[in-house]
C-alpha cells in the first residue's frame, strides 16, 4: 500500500481523532474495540479504512448518533474545519434533541435540597443508606 492510498483511506481511529469525536486516539481505539462505534451498521476494528460516504453510528454520552463521512482530514485541525468532514443525519439530530429535552425535564423535576447537608444530616443519610442495604 502506497502513502497516497493510506492518505485516501485513513484508519477509523485516526479519523475519529482528527474529526474531534475523541480527545485522544487511544480513547477512539477503546470506543471502537468496546463496540460503541459501528461503520455501515457493522462492528469493526480500529484499523478499518474509512471512505467518503460511509455511515458511522456512535454512542456519545449515552445517546446514539449517526453521521455520514463527507471528507478525510489529513491532520487534526481546528474544530470548525473538523466539522466539515462529517454530517449528522436529520433523524439523529431529532433523536438527540428529544433526549436532551427529556434529560432537562428530568433534571427540573428532581428534588434538590436548598443547601448542602451538614454533619448531622450526612450521618442520618449514611445510616438510612446502611439500613436499606
Amino acid at each position: 500500500m502506497t502513502t497516497d492510498e493510506k492518505m485516501d483511506n485513513p484508519r477509523l481511529d485516526k479519523w475519529l481523532w482528527h474529526t474531534r469525536f475523541y480527545k485522544t486516539r487511544a480513547l477512539a481505539t477503546a470506543a471502537i474495540s468496546g463496540g460503541k462505534v459501528h461503520l455501515n451498521a457493522e462492528r469493526i476494528r480500529p484499523a478499518h479504512a474509512v471512505r467518503v460516504g460511509d455511515r458511522l453510528t456512535l454512542s456519545l454520552q449515552g445517546a446514539v448518533a449517526e453521521f455520514e463521512v463527507l471528507g478525510l482530514p489529513v491532520r487534526r485541525g481546528p474544530a470548525g474545519q473538523a466539522q466539515s468532514h462529517y454530517l449528522e443525519t436529520p433523524a439523529s439530530v431529532l433523536r438527540r434533541a428529544q433526549l436532551r429535552e427529556q434529560q432537562r425535564l428530568a433534571q427540573v423535576l428532581r428534588p434538590r435540597p436548598a443547601a448542602r447537608p451538614d454533619k448531622r444530616d450526612r450521618r442520618r443519610l449514611m445510616r438510612l443508606q446502611r439500613d436499606q442495604s
